[in-house]
Order: structure tokens, then sequence, then C-alpha cells
């Protein structure tokens, strides 16, 4: 294959699918996406609850893991991925957060001009159809869906009452005004099923002349004449091909894959190029590294009253209740987000805004796979939404169907340590008010016999693992660990670009995916005002 295309962009997940559809919108530019895995055919992607079923499901799933994490008994922890059209949007929990202002705030004064909130909101906007209506924060005609959960949980509404009753107030919309509050999440559905960024955005441009989408195409390099990049080399059912762009490539990869491939195409640490025998087309130490996540622990009590998702799935009946309930309404169980509900708090009096994030889950289980507990049990998790801890990504061979070592460092830092010791002392206290404590026969996991802070802190490090938010690595900046600029084009070269969650310098405050589809919405104007 020795085909021209005006832009190449590596990787169908959420930022692809956005660039994929933009840059085809006017017709006048040809496109090629290429991405690893294939159609998003599975029927539990589509299915808001079949989360549980795709994210560790090989077909769709890189099913990455780390390192062992030395602050974590050494355990090696699940990294899922998306591997198919959507790519973890295809797979995730669906939960629509942006962040908050002081986030984008914060990326504009690391030298990032263009990057702060109020020059993100018109995207976000942008982007949105929010079912609630147009206002000053939400957009209505974008492409992707945002939506409540049809139903209200008599645990899910116990835990709201609980955090009012400790002075944290009711937040309806954690994207609007102010981020701080206990409430029910929106997420990224329409009418019942999953707005994917494949939906939302692939699936639409898919019909367009200018696009060519190739599945089960494994990229290996990004091709490159000097300093400017001409194309990419992939794989095809073992077949090599290459294709050559014009214009630009763009990887959009993710942040695990997006510094690998920079890496395996000679841009990234020079040292570690060549320890792997890979010739230095660009020396950029930053490359791969500021790798950093959301680490959450999770409480699990055993419920007083059978009313729990695990009393659903031990019952037949209620099985078929539920399934008729989803096929008829497009509600109940099967409809809903990963967390009902949730919120966001500051865990000292003295901060100027929230430092952790709540995940409520009507339902229980060890394992982070579909098999619940046989008994009537829910969860609250925390996790710290601004960790300090960094880690890196670095290939481990020039082999690039090889995994890469993924090594966040977990709880490197202290600060990160007494965040999250305070965030479950906190998730305790919320168990005990009497909106909770009504509902709770026990503590499951880790039990009363888990009291001291050192018992606490051992218990986050045997149990504690990602919110599947990796980001960072290749960073926007202008610093000796920046990757690019503040228009998304790698230092040092041409035509080349990053657009994913590996740009942001540091993580937004909640869930990623939102965020992710904003950047890509950004960049698809700047691209097409250079061109």
């Amino acid at each position: 294959m020795d085909e021209r295309y005006d832009y190449i962009i590596v990787g169908a997940g959420s930022a692809g699918c956005v660039l994929a559809n933009r840059l085809t919108e006017s017709g006048a530019h040809r496109v090629l996406l290429l991405e690893s895995g294939g159609r998003d055919s599975n029927r539990w992607i589509h299915i808001p609850i079949g989360f549980g079923k795709v994210m560790f499901n090989r077909e769709v799933n890189w099913m990455f893991e780390t390192e062992p994490e030395p602050r974590m008994h050494a355990r090696k922890i699940k990294v899922p991925r998306g591997r198919v059209l959507g790519g973890s949007s295809s797979i995730n929990g669906l939960i629509y957060i942006r962040g908050q202002r002081e986030d984008y705030d914060d990326w504009r004064a690391l030298g990032n001009p263009g990057w702060g909130f109020d020059d993100c909101l018109p995207y976000f906007r942008k982007s949105e159809d929010q079912a609630r209506g147009a206002d000053e924060w939400h957009g209505t005609g974008g492409p992707l869906s945002v939506a409540d959960v049809k139903d209200r949980h008599p645990l899910a509404d116990a835990f709201i009452a609980a955090g009012e009753s400790l002075g944290i107030r009711r937040n309806d919309d954690f994207n609007g005004a102010t981020q701080e509050g206990v409430g029910y999440f929106q997420g990224t559905a329409r009418n019942g099923m999953r707005c994917s960024a494949a939906v939302a955005y692939l699936h639409p441009a898919m019909k367009r002349a200018n696009l060519t989408v190739i599945t089960h195409a494994h990229a290996s390099r990004v091709l490159t004449e000097g300093a400017r990049a001409t194309g990419v080399a992939f794989s095809v059912d073992g077949e090599t091909r290459q294709a050559f762009a014009e214009k630009e490539v763009i990887v959009a990869a993710g942040a695990i894959q997006s510094p690998q491939l920079l890496q395996l195409s000679g841009i990234g640490p020079g040292a570690l190029l060549q320890r792997h025998g890979i010739p230095v087309v660009k020396a950029l130490p930053g490359v791969g590294r500021n790798l950093h996540d959301h680490l959450q622990s999770r409480i699990i009590w055993r419920c007083t009253e059978p009313i729990t998702v695990n009393d659903d799935l031990m019952s037949v009946w209620r099985k078929m209740k539920i399934g008729l309930q989803y096929a008829l309404k497009r509600s109940g169980p099967l409809s809903w987000y990963a967390g009902l509900a949730g919120g966001f708090a500051r865990t000292r009096a003295e901060l100027d805004r929230p430092d952790v994030q709540f995940h409520f889950f009507p339902y229980s289980t060890d394992r982070t796979d579909p098999s619940l507990h046989r008994f009537s049990g829910f969860t609250m998790s925390v996790c710290k939404l601004r960790p300090e801890s960094r880690g890196a990504i670095e290939i481990k061979s020039a082999d690039a169907a090889a995994a890469p070592a993924i090594q966040p460092n977990f709880l490197e830092r202290e600060s990160d340590v007494a965040t999250m010791l305070d965030g479950l002392k906190l998730v305790r206290s919320l168990a005990a008010t009497p909106s909770l404590a009504r509902w709770i026969e026990a503590e499951h996991d880790p039990g009363p016999g888990c009291a001291s802070d050192e018992e606490i802190v051992d218990f986050v490090r045997k149990k504690g693992f990602t919110v599947y938010h990796p980001v960072g690595t290749c960073k926007m900046g202008n610093d000796a660990e920046a990757v690019v600029d503040q228009q998304l084009r790698v230092h040092g070269m041409q035509g080349l670009r990053v657009i994913d969650a590996s740009i942001m310098p540091v993580v937004s405050s909640g869930n990623t995916n939102a965020p992710v589809i904003m950047i890509a919405e950004k960049a698809a104007d700047v691209i097409l005002a250079r061109h």
C-alpha cells in the first residue's frame, strides 16, 4: 500500500473519532484513520452497565497492566484501554465530568496560552447535546449526547442525604457553575444506550467518501524524513503497509500508546531509544514521562435489605424484570453508569476547591469484573483528584507488538497518601450518618478491624487500583519535559501532532473522557485554521 492522504490519524479512540469527523466535514480533506482493534459491534458496548462485561474483555481491550508497583505491595495493577472503534469511550463507565475551572487555568499558567477554562468552555459546549437543554454552561445539537439516568435508587438518595448532613451541598450539575457537592451523575448516553465517540462522531463520518477507516491496523512507527513526519507504517493481518500524509500525521493513540509509538519512531529519550537500537530522530526526554492517574480505594458494606444489584442478579425473576425494563423503557440497572451517584468534596476545610471524588455503586464485588457478591452489598469509592506522584511509559523493545512498561508510581508522594487516608475517613463518616447507617448491616471490606491510620493506608496499598484515567505522557508546554506546544505540535518536528489525554500537563479533576473530546474539538479547529 502506497496511498496518500492529507491527514493520517493513528487511533480511533475518543480524540481520533472527533478528529476524523471534523477534518472530513468540509469534504476538502482526505483522511485515513487507523485503528488496531475492530468494529464496535459487541452488544455489551452499547448497553451502559455492559462496561462490566467489556472492561476486561480481550476482544475489545488491550488488557495492559503496570509493572510491579513498589508502594502498592509490588502488585501489577490492571490498566484497561479500549482496542475498538471508540477506544476507551466504548468500554468506560460513561460518566461525563469536565473537571474544574482551575484545572484549565492551571494549564494556561504552565505556559499554554489558549487553554484556560474560558478558552475551553466553547468546545465543551460545541461537542455536547445536553438532554436538559442549553444554558451558559451547556450546549445542544452537538454530536455527544449527555443525559441523566431515568432512575433513582434509595441507596443513592441516602448517600446524597448523607453528604448534605455533613455539609456537602447537593449538586445537580457537576459540570455547571461549581463542581463541589453530591448528586447523581450524568453520562454519555442517548435513549438509554452508550453514546461513545464512535457513535457520536465516527459512525456519521464513515458515510463520507473522503474518510478511510482501516481496522485491525497496528501502527509500528511514524515515517520521517529528517525532522518531518511523512506517514505511518502499520500492519494488517501480518502484512506491512505504509501510508503517506501530505499535511500532517496525528498521533491519537492515548496516554499509553502515543508515547510508545513516538519512542518506536525514534522520538523520545535518547538513551532509551539507543538501548533498543532505535535511531534517534528527535531526542525529547519528556516522551513517556509525567504519567499520572487517579488511584481509587473502595469500601464495601453489607446492606440491611435486598435492594442492591447483587440481589437482582441472584434472582432469575429479578433478572428477567431488569431485562424487560431495559428492553421496553431503556431504564433500570442495565441503563446505569459506573457510579449511579457521586460527588466532589474537600478533605480539609482550608482547601479552596474539592480534592477528592466519590463514586457510589448500589452493588459490590471483590474483583474488577462482573462477579458480584452473593449478599446484599453496596460500595463507595474515593480518589484524589490531582495526584502529585509521577511515573513513566517506556518501550521494552523495538517490537511494536510488545506492550510498554507502565509505571505510574502510585503513592510515591506522601501528599497522595495523606489525601487518600483523609478521603477514606470521609467515606466512613458518610456511612456513619443516620441517612446511610440505617441501610448498613456491617462493613464488609476492609471491616471494622481496619481502624488505625497505618491499617487504612495499608488497605489502600493492598487493594487500591486505577480509575482508568492515565494522562500526561506527551505533555503540553515549553519546559524541558514538554513534548508538544500549545497547538499540540511535537517540539522539533514538522507535520506531527499528538492529540489525546497524553497532552494534559496535569490531570483534570474527575473522569477524563469529556476533556479529551474537548481537546480534540479544539485541536481540529487549530488544524483547519492552519491549513
